[in-house]
């Protein structure tokens, strides 16, 4: 069976299914600002998505990415400190693609121009709860997981 990922606004949590053997649920946080589909909502698009990209492939657990490129830093609660407030993006990045025209795909409703993605995040933060800025972050270890199990052209379906 072909995987594919449901994600859950209101549960906070990303199901695998379809993927083998092994963990099927994840917990993850989602947008802060709830869900939404406009550029500059910082909401979290719903409705079928594909991954675009997989990014990271190799890269050591808590891995800096900037600008979907690995900087050479591995995430510290020291280099924390030196940029308080920043959005990390660690380990490893799945981009989404919206599938639906008008509602997450083209205009000012496009996940991809977005940069909606599922990535890692430092552990301190928040799982359960919705704390992102719009993206859907995962514990770097459960990235690491779900990333070697899917691939470009994965579905994924965000769900109230």
């Amino acid at each position: 069976m072909v995987p594919s990922l449901r994600v859950s606004l209101t549960g906070q949590e990303l199901q695998l299914l379809g993927g083998g053997s092994g963990r099927s649920n994840y917990p993850v946080s989602t947008s802060r600002y709830g869900p939404g589909e406009r550029d500059g909502s910082g909401g979290t698009p719903r409705g079928r998505h594909v991954i675009r990209a997989c990014i990271g492939a190799g890269l050591p657990s808590g891995s800096v990415l900037r600008g979907r490129r690995p900087t050479g830093e591995v995430w510290t609660p020291v280099l924390d400190a030196r940029f308080p407030g920043r959005d990390w993006i660690l380990s490893r990045i799945l981009w989404l693609s919206g599938c639906e025209p008008g509602r997450n795909r083209l205009g000012k409703v496009d996940s991809m121009r977005r940069f909606i993605y599922i990535h890692g995040t430092p552990d301190t933060e928040p799982m359960g709860v919705p704390f992102s800025h719009g993206c859907i972050r995962m514990r770097n270890a459960d990235i690491i997981d779900l990333f070697d199990r899917v691939g470009p052209g994965t579905p994924v379906d965000i769900v109230p």
